[in-house]
């Protein structure tokens, strides 16, 4: 099989970025910094969330499904920077030409990944081949809107229409699935402060497989995977999450059919 690359991130505002751009006090802290930003976009816009380019990535956490299995992982380490995290996520893509599959990827994640490449310097060859070095990306590679190494569920569900789009959490919980734990993504930058690093990767793990659990429903309506097939991933997802250890994932077992 394909291998399988389901993706989320975790941003907190780029305050070195924003002291670049912004003539601000030196003496002001990270947080002083952060505020003055959100307070400039919820003026312009009625809203905190930061334009993609003064975002940075505090977590990227992947489902891994190939022939050996499901595995699910945060990259990198609790003490690892940005350009590592990156660096991380681009060489999975270099060393195995997975399928991409996200929720609102296109609208976020990867323009947020790239333009983090882009600042910190990283390569990521096979992402941005569109057939240059390799004649199958011609027609089918991770940056054309309508090809199919990358699928962004949010975005194929509600057909390209933006005002269609429905929440994770939401469409995870119709499905029976558990839906969001342990925080939701206004809450990150304050955990991040806090020095909560590993719950935010913990809660970023959540997202991860809710959106592959969702993937193999979506495989189901499609017909990629017969009743039977889909019965036996979603079995599989939860025999291997009942042997990890981290403390999220036997609330998240628990919350599964509720």
């Amino acid at each position: 099989m394909t291998p399988i690359l389901v993706f989320d991130i975790e941003t907190i505002p780029d305050v070195a970025g924003i002291r670049r751009l912004e003539d601000l006090p030196a003496d002001l802290t990270d947080a002083e910094v952060a505020e003055h930003a959100f307070a400039a976009r919820r003026e312009k816009t009625g809203s905190d969330f930061l334009p993609h380019h003064l975002q940075r990535i505090a977590a990227i956490s992947c489902v891994f499904r190939d022939n050996n299995g499901f595995r699910v992982r945060s990259l990198g380490t609790l003490e690892d920077g940005e350009a590592t995290l990156v660096q991380s996520f681009y060489r999975v893509i270099e060393k195995y030409t997975p399928q991409l599959v996200s929720w609102n990827g296109g609208g976020f994640d990867l323009p947020v990944l790239n333009y983090r490449a882009l600042v910190n310097g990283i390569p990521a060859y096979r992402f941005w081949d569109l057939g240059e070095d390799d004649r199958e990306f011609k027609w089918n590679n991770y940056i054309s809107r309508y090809h199919a190494r990358h699928t962004d569920l949010m975005d194929v569900l509600a057909l390209y229409s933006p005002r269609a789009n429905a929440p994770l959490d939401a469409l995870a919980k119709m499905c029976g699935f558990p839906g969001k734990m342990g925080m939701d993504g206004s809450q990150v930058w304050h955990a991040y402060l806090a020095g909560q690093i590993e719950e935010i990767r913990n809660y970023c793990e959540t997202d991860v497989v809710n959106t592959y659990l969702l993937y193999c429903r979506f495989q189901l309506i499609r017909g990629a995977f017969s009743a039977e097939e889909y019965a036996d991933e979603i079995a599989l997802v939860k025999s291997v999450l009942a042997q990890e250890t981290a403390p999220q994932w036997a609330e998240y077992l628990a919350a599964f059919g509720q």
